[in-house]
């Protein structure tokens, strides 16, 4: 896939719209998608757009992004950030940029979210934005694939 960007959702964001919507808004994992794609397009890039309840299918996304060579991977991990090395460990090993993002603002709840095995190997990281972090996160993706480029 030419120009691919990879865009992960950790365990129970297939929820989204029904989950806490208070928290996480009314925007089901369908309309996310519609607004990666609608993001990725302005800047003429493709999606490939995953959500998984395992970590183990997780990890393997992010190893074909990059054995693709992808030019970049937003990740929503969920709660899997606050917990998962092994997707922490997934990304230092691959050669992709990738862009952290949350729909809440992670640092505004509970005191164990606050910690992100992520953030340390994520080129940046977006919280708070609601769904739309996600479109910012793919033009932030953007911004620093046209300044490698």
């Amino acid at each position: 896939m030419a120009k691919a960007v990879y865009v992960l959702n950790g365990p129970n964001l297939n929820l989204l719209g029904t989950r806490e919507p208070k928290t996480y808004g009314r925007a089901t994992l369908k309309d996310v998608e519609a607004l990666c794609r609608q993001a990725a397009k302005r800047h003429k890039l493709e999606v490939e757009f995953r959500q998984s309840n395992h970590e183990g299918e997780i990890v393997d996304s992010i190893h074909e992004a990059g054995a693709k060579k992808a030019l970049g991977l937003i990740i929503n991990a969920g709660a899997y950030t606050h917990t998962s090395i092994a997707i922490r460990d997934a990304i230092a090993a691959v050669d992709v940029p990738v862009i952290e993002v949350h729909i809440s603002n992670i640092f505004a709840r509970e005191r164990f979210r606050h910690h992100s095995h992520i953030a340390p190997v994520a080129r940046a990281g977006l919280c708070g934005f609601g769904v739309a972090g996600y479109a910012l996160a793919i033009d932030g993706l953007a911004a620093l694939i046209d300044d490698k480029g």
